[in-house]
């Protein structure tokens, strides 16, 4: 075999293994694909519950649908949410009040393997003791999730316009 031949069929052997690495390569990231697909889900799962949990409260069950709220929160949110559950129980309570949420829309806006940042778009149908109809309220959340363990959970939320 001559020298050029040699030299050839090095050059097919090193062509070949990078042929075969961007196809591995390649296989990997299709792979990923769906993975991607299911975080995002799991991610607009849990923001879309969350939404559902804020905008529902009814003065019979209070303590249940705040206790609904706090299990899917973490950190500062569940922190100053939990603070603030008596307060709200007592106003709920007295005002003889029912929120029944339903979210209409949610998108994530930016994301990554253990945290994201969801829009929620709300309606809820209000009613108390004070009003004679039921009045439909609009809601816009930013909600900032984290992954913790195998579960989604809202560390911010804020009521954006």
């Amino acid at each position: 075999m001559t020298r050029r031949q040699t030299l050839l069929i090095g050059l097919l052997a090193l062509a070949a293994a990078a042929a075969v690495l961007a196809v591995v390569l390649l296989a990997n990231r299709l792979g990923d694909v769906p993975d991607e697909e299911a975080r995002r889900q799991e991610i607009l799962q849990a923001a879309r519950q969350q939404g559902v949990n804020i905008t529902t409260l009814d003065y019979q069950t209070v303590d249940e649908d705040l206790q609904r709220v706090l299990e899917l929160s973490t950190g500062t949110f569940r922190e100053e949410f939990r603070a603030g559950t008596k307060d709200l129980t007592d106003l709920v309570v007295k005002n003889k009040a029912v929120s029944s949420g339903e979210v209409l829309e949610a998108g994530i806006v930016t994301s990554d393997s253990d945290s994201a940042r969801v829009l929620v778009v709300a309606d809820s149908t209000v009613s108390n003791g004070s009003s004679a109809q039921p009045q439909v309220r609009h809601y816009r959340m930013q909600l900032d999730m984290v992954r913790r363990g195998d579960r989604w959970l809202t560390s911010t939320l804020t009521f954006v316009s």
